[in-house]
């Protein structure tokens, strides 16, 4: 029935595009010189959307079209960097709700003092997978200090990462016998019920070493169907991955949340720009970017990929 929704949710785009295009050409066929700063519009309005049109059709990866999970790790820099992660969490947020997707937050670890040292993130809405993955890396901000009392500059790190989010009939078979499940008390805020109960699991795939926790949810079975089903979109990843050639281990290769390894700064002192270091894409508004507005970035990295990050 998903795959049903969303095939008619894509042919219904397709055909309100042709119509469009045919009332303007309708419009036009009447001569009517009164017509012609309406028609003008339309025409910049059409020829956005079809731009628009002709990138989603490089969205043609296995899961481009479906719902991502999203994890973000604070890095290098402290408390600096656990509130760089909170800031990257809004962001992204604030990308989803302006796309109208769905956003649930399936599991956080409070920063010492200020932010976040982790968090994941289920993000469910058309082609959410196949825009976020440009997001996967590090992410580097340059800003003076609010933490310092000297008010200096400081450089932190935060690492995203991004995996399709799985249905459970998907061709990755996780095996029982492969899993160490753990249980515990829930650390963060959930009430008394989730502070007298060992309510939080943690999962880890012998095989390949992944571990996996959730706590956010009240119930141990939800929180362990929740874990099982992060568990599953990573190893989808890293089979990907596999299959790409671009690791050497079921593991995969560990990128350091560090200098030197970064994909975007967000540079806020002494000047304001945000700079994808793939891409080359730039930009002077910062707090736009910071706001919610990634498409730019996304486009112009996923146009650069295109036939070489095919999933």
């Amino acid at each position: 029935m998903q795959r049903l929704s969303a095939l008619q949710e894509e042919i219904g785009y397709w055909t309100q595009l042709r119509q469009h295009v045919t009332d303007a050409v309708e419009l036009e066929s009447l001569g009517d010189d009164d017509l012609g700063p309406e028609l003008v519009g339309e025409a910049d309005r059409l020829e956005a959307e079809l731009n628009q049109a002709e990138f989603r059709l490089m969205l043609s990866g296995t899961h481009d079209r479906g719902n991502a999970i999203l994890a973000i790790h604070a890095g290098a820099g402290g408390t600096d960097s656990q509130d760089w992660a909170s800031m990257l969490l809004r962001m992204f947020l604030r990308w989803a709700e302006q796309r109208k997707h769905k956003t649930e937050i399936l599991d956080t670890m409070e920063g010492d003092g200020a932010g976040i040292k982790s968090v994941t993130v289920s993000i469910a809405g058309l082609y959410a997978y196949g825009y976020l993955r440009s997001e996967r890396g590090v992410h580097r901000l340059v800003r003076l200090s609010p933490f310092d009392a000297a008010h200096r500059r400081h450089t932190s790190f935060a690492l995203v990462e991004v995996w399709p989010d799985i249905e459970k009939d998907t061709n990755v078979t996780v095996d029982p016998k492969d899993l160490q499940i753990d249980t515990f008390r829930a650390s963060s805020a959930g009430g008394q019920h989730m502070q007298k109960n060992d309510t939080a699991v943690r999962i880890t795939h012998i095989p390949t070493g992944i571990v996996v926790a959730c706590q956010n949810e009240r119930s141990q079975g939800q929180n362990r169907e929740t874990a099982l089903r992060i568990l599953r979109a990573r190893l989808v990843q890293i089979q990907e991955d596999q299959h790409r050639q671009q690791i050497n281990s079921l593991k995969g290769e560990h990128v350091d949340a560090g200098w030197g390894n970064q994909i975007r700064s967000y540079v806020m002192h002494p000047y304001q720009m945000a700079k994808d270091h793939r891409s080359n894409h730039e930009t002077g508004n910062v707090q736009a970017v910071l706001d919610g507005d990634l498409d730019p970035f996304m486009e112009a990295y996923l146009r650069t990929t295109v036939g070489t990050d095919r999933e």
